[in-house]
């Protein structure tokens, strides 16, 4: 178990940094769908307060829509920061595997957000200097997530408890709408940013699981503004309700 804490550690050591980019990825949606009519839905937050919300359902034994959003503000003496992003996408999903216990999904999706933030310089605690960013952006994505059901237990305070494990590798452009800085026009960009995610759930009941998020962020394209560094390290619930009932 010490290795998973040692990661966990490390990721929530990036998290208490500074933003260093005007975009701030969500949290994937990995649904784990099973069957026709399943619903998943999911609420996360950061250690920095960003908050998320995710939910798919299952159209048919194959096919799933989902949506997501994500909402952040942090104010501080030096540095201000506003964010808020939603989605939409859908995609194919598929069991397999002995007991048809692992899953696989591949989704496509748009999204678009906004983001506020400004700087403020003080000398012997007066303040000399205002930097205004706020900029609209647009994005697409695609992702791929594989995740199990297997039977793999925590023994914790003399209970034990289901862990599901999952992956997701989630490629998304990201692209400035407009971009001002101080109320003027600034040159717009963009970039296209790899995340590979890593995810593990404890199952509370049937229906109700804990979760933890981690992931990276990397950008393919060099960019002042919108450029990469921001990871995921998460805390949230999901419910599954209509799924396939895994056998005992």
């Amino acid at each position: 178990m010490l290795k998973p804490f040692k990661l966990i550690s490390c990721v929530a050591l990036l998290c208490f940094s500074s933003c260093s980019s005007v975009y701030v990825p969500n949290v994937p949606n990995t649904p784990m769908l099973s069957q026709q009519g399943e619903f998943s839905g999911g609420a996360h937050v950061s250690l920095r307060g960003n908050g998320n919300f995710n939910g798919a359902y299952a159209v048919t034994n194959h096919i799933g829509v989902l949506m997501g959003g994500a909402y952040m503000n942090s104010e501080r003496r030096r540095k201000d920061f506003n964010h808020k992003q939603i989605e939409i996408g859908g995609g194919y999903f598929t069991t397999f595997g002995p007991e048809n216990n692992r899953i696989l999904e591949i989704y496509a999706g748009v999204g678009t957000g906004k983001t506020n933030r400004s700087y403020r310089n003080y000398e012997s605690d007066e303040l000399v200097s205002t930097e205004l960013q706020v900029t609209d952006f647009s994005k697409t994505f695609l992702q791929v997530n594989y995740s199990s059901k297997k039977n793999k237990n925590l023994h914790l305070f003399g209970n034990n408890y289901t862990l599901n494990y999952g992956t997701a590798f989630r490629i998304s452009h990201v692209s400035m709408d407009n971009f001002f800085i101080n109320g003027m026009v600034a040159p717009k960009e963009d970039n296209i940013f790899l995340e590979p995610i890593f995810f593990t759930r404890m199952r509370l009941s049937d229906a109700v699981q804990l979760q933890y998020t981690t992931s990276s962020n990397f950008g393919l394209k060099n960019r002042k503004y919108m450029t990469a560094g921001n990871s995921i390290f998460t805390l949230g619930a999901v419910i599954n309700v209509g799924g396939a009932k895994k056998k005992k």
